[in-house]
Order: structure tokens, then sequence, then C-alpha cells
């Protein structure tokens, strides 16, 4: 079998070279159509070897038949990798690219460099860069049949590769400097934000079952706060429903506590805004997206936690769940009021407790309870009389 397969890539080397340089509309990602026999043939098969695969109950033939399956996906990628990306090799040489094609190559060359220092990343990207290259030119030649028999396939690798991807963040964000921390956050949401515009939307058309519900409901909060030109607190506002579709999707890859770091991350992220913003209005917004943000961490989040490291703050938490309960029973006229009281105090406390240096931070948010009459100011109204004279001291032996 492995014989024949590298008979079948030796007898089209040359074949496809001709139609190379022939064809300039041959082997273009996404936006130009391509007919690649090889590929789809390759694409056909692991399509076939995978629902046989998911099919089988019987334990032995099941084992016989993922090596199949496994070995067609191998060929498979082999084949866009070659041809696909030879193509554009080629073209890129000898200055006939579009802008779109140069970066195509570009970013395949960008995954590629992670090869050496980053192996994981580099083997998860690769092959999840070659998918999609595969699955947007048959969207866009519009081939409804041959993607109605690819999606199951094409959804069930995306979802292996996109945790294996979050899963190899959330050990790096334990054993990175500070300065690489920052980096390693930014790639956990822009896999998200990928997933879940690109790939959700076809598992969710697959998969309209009960047991989808919430995360369409998660999905259509994403979809909500991603319209538009998106400004600085928009984008936090995306995070934080990347991070609450994140616990229904990936919640062995990114664990509750890579989840409760990345909703810190953005909350911190949220007060340098608010802190350096130039006006009053940016401030507000700012204020507003931190209350927000509070209530989805705690409620989201921390409602859900089942392991806690100190078991004194689970205590406080149970404490603060038990108050955060009770504004139900207060009048709606005062229940945000005294909501927001409640997440300030909660909130003072944290950074004091975690020494957060933050005493601007810790200021505007004493002005504003003391605007809602939490804290009382005491007016200094005595005044001294007579005149001050300067007096030598000096110290007595």
């Amino acid at each position: 079998m492995e014989q024949k397969s590298l008979k079948v890539l030796d007898t089209n080397k040359t074949f496809f070279s001709k139609i190379t340089t022939n064809i300039t509309k041959l082997l273009i990602p996404t936006k130009v159509s391509f007919n690649n026999i090889i590929i789809t043939i390759k694409r056909n098969s692991v399509i076939k070897n995978y629902y046989n695969y998911t099919v089988e109950n019987n334990e032995e033939k099941k084992e016989i038949l993922l090596k199949k399956y496994e070995d067609a996906y191998v060929l498979y990628l082999e084949s866009i990798d070659k041809y696909i990306l030879d193509s554009l090799y080629k073209k890129v040489k000898n200055n006939t690219a579009s802008n779109f094609e140069k970066t195509a190559l570009s970013k395949y060359y960008t995954i590629v460099s992670l090869k050496e220092k980053q192996y994981l990343e580099y083997k998860y990207k690769k092959q999840e860069y070659l998918l999609n290259i595969d699955y947007e030119s048959l969207s866009s030649q519009k081939k409804e049949n041959a993607l109605e028999k690819y999606n199951d396939f094409y959804v069930s690798k995306m979802d292996m590769l996109n945790k294996g991807l979050l899963k190899n963040y959330s050990v790096q964000l334990s054993g990175n400097k500070n300065e690489e921390i920052a980096k390693v956050y930014q790639k956990i949401f822009s896999t998200l934000e990928t997933y879940a515009s690109d790939i959700l939307p076809v598992k969710i058309k697959l998969n309209k079952t009960n047991d989808m519900v919430n995360v369409i409901k998660r999905y259509e909060e994403y979809e909500s706060a991603s319209v538009g030109k998106l400004n600085e607190i928009d984008k936090i506002k995306q995070k934080m429903t990347l991070i609450n579709l994140s616990r229904l999707l990936f919640t062995h890859s990114l664990p509750p506590i890579v989840a409760e770091q990345c909703y810190k991350e953005i909350i911190k992220q949220n007060n340098l805004i608010m802190l350096n913003a130039t006006n009053k209005n940016k401030e507000k917004t700012a204020y507003n997206m931190l209350i927000e943000l509070i209530e989805n961490y705690n409620y989201e989040l921390l409602s859900t936690k089942i392991y806690w490291d100190k078991p004194e703050e689970r205590e406080e938490y149970k404490i603060f769940q038990e108050e955060y309960r009770n504004l139900k029973n207060i009048i709606s006229t005062e229940r945000e009021k005294e909501k927001e009281i409640l997440f300030l105090k909660s909130y003072i406390k944290y950074l004091r407790k975690n020494n957060i240096k933050s005493e601007e931070l810790i200021s505007k948010f004493k002005q504003k309870l003391t605007e809602f009459g939490v804290i009382k100011t005491i007016k200094n109204s005595y005044k001294s009389e007579g005149a001050y004279v300067k007096k030598e001291w000096k110290f007595q032996k």
C-alpha cells in the first residue's frame, strides 16, 4: 500500500509540473478555485476512512480502521503541502503572485519558523493551515456535496487541533517569563476568535441538538460583541465572550485556572484604558465594562469552580455569592447601585490582598463609593488663629 502511494506521487510529479507551467490558476487557495486531482483523491480517501472509523463499534476493528484513517490523513496533508505551496512558491519567485498569494505563502513560512522553538505549536498550526486552505477552496467552488461530506471530518480535526493549541498555550503560561506571557495571552484569544468565527458556525450547522443550545447562546453573544468596527473596550468585551464560550467548548484544554488568568488579564487591560482615558465618557465606558467583567468573572467562572487552592478564598467567595444572590430581593431601582457597591468593595479588597499597586484606581473606586454614600467624608471646619514664629531647636546634652 505504501509503495503504491509513492508511485502515484512520482507519476504525477511531471504531470503537475506541466500543469503548473501552463495554467496560472492552478492550486491557489481560497480566492481562486483549483482542480487538483491528487488532492481530491486524497481528500475522498480520508473522508471515507474517517467515516468507517467513526461508525465501527468493534474495538479490534476500530483500531485497524484508525490506523488506516491516520495514514490517509498524512497522505492528504502531504498532497496539499506539496502541490499547493510549491505552486505558490513558484508564483512568488517568478513575481506573478497576487498579494493574497504572497500573504498566504508568508503565513506558511511564519508557521514553519515555529518548528525549532515551538514544535507543538508548529505541528498543530501547520495542520490547521493546510486544512483551512482546502476547506476554503471547496467553499469558493461552491461544491455543496463535497462540503457536506467533508464537514464532519473537518470539524472533528479542527476541534482536536484547537484543543491541542490551547492546551499547549496553557502550559506556556505557567512556564514563561512575564514579558512572554502577554504574547501567550494574545495567542489564546486569537485561537478562540478564529475558532468562534470560522469553525463554530460549521459545527452548529452540523449539530443543532439540545446539547448545543448553550453553545449557540454563547456564540450569539460573541457575534453581538463582534459587530462593526471595534474600539479598545469593544475588544475587551469580545474577549470576555470568548472566555465564556471556552468554558463550554474547551473545559479541559483551557482549564479553569487558565480561564481565571485570562479574565484577570482583560480586567487589567480594561483598568489601563480607564486610567489613561482622555475624556470622561471613555472613562465611564471603561468603568461600566469593569462592572460587567467583575460580574461575569464571579458568576460565569468562580461559581462553577470546584477546586480551590486556598480554603479561605472559597469561604470569602461564598459570602460574596450570598450577598450577590440577596440583590434579587432589592427593588430594581436600587439593585444596580447595590451591585456596583458590592463589586467595588470586593475588588478593592482583592487588589489590596494581592498587593497590586493601583492607588490611583482604588482612589477612583473610593470616590465612587463616596458618591453612593458608603464612605462618609468629614469636613474639616477647624481654623487656627495667631502668627507662627520660626524657632530654632537645640538638642540638650
